[in-house]
């Protein structure tokens, strides 16, 4: 299905993913002229997000494969059955050609497809995610040329499989280790930041509607001042501020005072100094005080200052 960019947005935004234009003439671009597409960024921007949102845009099948420390081409790829092919030997023992056989056994039917391997042979055009790249080794990478580069795969017992439909491909990137340019030469790149204000109060609105507006207001003053101001180990995610949001409309809460922030600060802040940082800085209290009386973004200085008059920042 050929989208224009404008429709490309409509059903982006249609399957619940609220994304800037920026985002949407990139990942245009990149079925337009058949690249993957690298998006990278911080964790829990909406990174994997893009390509669940895209198979459904597109109305296809979404193929994932995570990646880890020790992917190899095997469990990225595909295996032999080999359980089915020792029952083939037993069956077959004595009553057929040796030659033949093995011809046999070396059969597709005999393939177990992984990720990369079902994304070209199916039998129309779906996603391929390929999610957190960066924790595989350069080697697996290297491995990943010919796919991204030809859509085609090399099996030695079979040939070259080529890709029946060129699937969209995105790859995600969490920044861990430097990708090769190799990799960054065969793809489309688009960085992902945390949102903005308005554009988390929108992210919001769409995935938790039951949560009051003015709640959902203070949850993001919060959730920026925090990741603007907190020299943190592991800044909140969007998810983590839908977590927290959620949480929030579970307990009844229509607004945040400093009882229910510090009930609920686990739900963003996932690191014990995290959690203490944000009381020792700035205080429950003083944060509270400071979203209620903020009406648009928070100032640039970093800085708050509580009643004892003291700054903290």
């Amino acid at each position: 299905m050929d989208l224009t960019i404008n429709q490309l947005h409509q059903q982006l935004e249609a399957q619940g993913y609220i994304c800037d234009q920026d985002l949407v003439i990139t990942l245009y671009l990149s079925l337009k002229l058949g690249k993957p597409l690298l998006v990278e960024g911080a964790p829990g921007v909406g990174k994997t997000e893009v390509a669940k949102a895209l198979a459904g845009a597109l109305d296809t099948e979404l193929i994932r494969l995570q990646c880890y420390e020790g992917l190899d081409e095997n469990r990225a790829l595909y295996e032999w059955n080999y359980q089915r092919q020792l029952l083939k030997i037993e069956i077959a023992r004595g009553s057929c050609d040796p030659a033949a056989l093995e011809k046999d056994l070396f059969d597709p039917e005999y393939l177990l497809e992984r990720p990369l391997l079902k994304a070209i042979r199916a039998e129309k055009r779906v996603v391929l995610l390929i999610d957190e790249i960066d924790k595989t080794d350069p080697e697996f990478e290297a491995f990943l040329f010919e796919l991204l580069s030809d859509f085609q795969v090399s099996i030695p017992e079979l040939g070259t499989l080529k890709a029946k439909h060129i699937p969209a491909v995105v790859l995600t990137s969490n920044g861990e280790r430097e990708l090769s340019d190799g990799l960054k030469r065969r793809c489309v790149y688009f960085y992902i930041d945390y949102p903005t204000v308005e554009k988390e109060v929108r992210i919001l609105q769409v995935k938790v509607p039951q949560a009051q507006e003015e709640l959902v207001r203070q949850v993001v003053r919060a959730v920026h001042f925090i990741r603007s101001h907190l020299d943190l180990k592991k800044k909140p995610s969007i998810a983590e501020t839908l977590d927290w949001t959620r949480a929030l409309v579970a307990l009844h809460a229509d607004a945040l005072t400093p009882e229910i922030l510090g009930q609920t600060l686990n739900l963003f802040l996932k690191n014990r100094d995290d959690q203490e940082t944000l009381k020792r800085e700035v205080g429950l209290s003083t944060l509270v005080e400071q979203i209620r009386g903020t009406k648009e973004d928070f100032p640039a200085s970093g800085r708050v200052t509580c009643h004892c008059g003291h700054h903290h920042g």
